[in-house]
């Protein structure tokens, strides 16, 4: 079944730019857009989409209070900030609010899809352009990883070794043990226990 995938933000280019790089999807279905908070709720008491893409900067509301208020009445709707600004503030704030993932504008078509297949498991997404740990009070800290380290990751879960996870993976168990490294350094694990323990906080398994 298709995605079904909805649009708030001002600025109609964006709007347009984003819709070209996702119509051809056949696992995306578009289901419009809306240019203002105002617009994007009276679509919600009609329709529910997926996956909302939302601009934090809009003419009515700010999309982090509006980010709020659809989770709030519609809380199974996936969202993702939807932002030119890279900075620390805006982000914590739009995952505070109930975001499931922070992409910016330039994205890439790879990236969208990413984003939109990570939310839709559960897990949380991040434009690898954004540094999830700059700033040195932040509460949130979301690591940006790869999709192989996710695989590995969710093979770890499992409880798998490092031989398993390379026979499975049709990878050498050097390379297995370095997306290992990779991982517990990116979510500041000291052990297994702990990156398991921080992935499922994150939502990443």
């Amino acid at each position: 079944m298709a995605i079904k995938i909805f649009i708030t933000d001002d600025h109609y280019m964006i709007v347009e730019g984003i819709r070209s790089l996702l119509q051809q999807e056949k696992d995306v279905e578009w289901m419009g857009h809306a240019m203002n908070a105002a617009s994007c709720l009276g679509f919600l008491q009609q329709q529910q989409p997926d996956v909302i893409l939302m601009d934090i900067n809009l003419p009515d509301k700010s999309g982090i209070d509006l980010c709020q208020e659809v989770k709030g009445k519609y809380p199974d709707i996936h969202i993702l900030g939807l932002s030119s600004f890279n900075q620390q503030s805006f982000i914590q704030k739009m995952m505070e609010h109930g975001a499931s993932g922070y992409v910016l504008k330039n994205a890439t078509r790879e990236e969208l899809l990413e984003a939109i297949e990570a939310v839709m498991k559960g897990q949380k997404f991040l434009s690898p352009e954004v540094s999830a740990t700059n700033g040195r009070n932040e509460e949130i800290r979301i690591p940006v990883i790869t999709r192989r380290e996710k695989e590995v990751l969710a093979l770890i879960a499992e409880g798998l070794t490092n031989s398993e996870i390379a026979e499975k993976l049709f990878v050498s168990t050097t390379t297995v043990d370095s997306h290992r490294k990779s991982l517990l350094a990116k979510f500041e694990a000291k052990n297994t226990a702990t990156l398991i323990r921080m992935a499922a906080k994150f939502s990443f398994i």
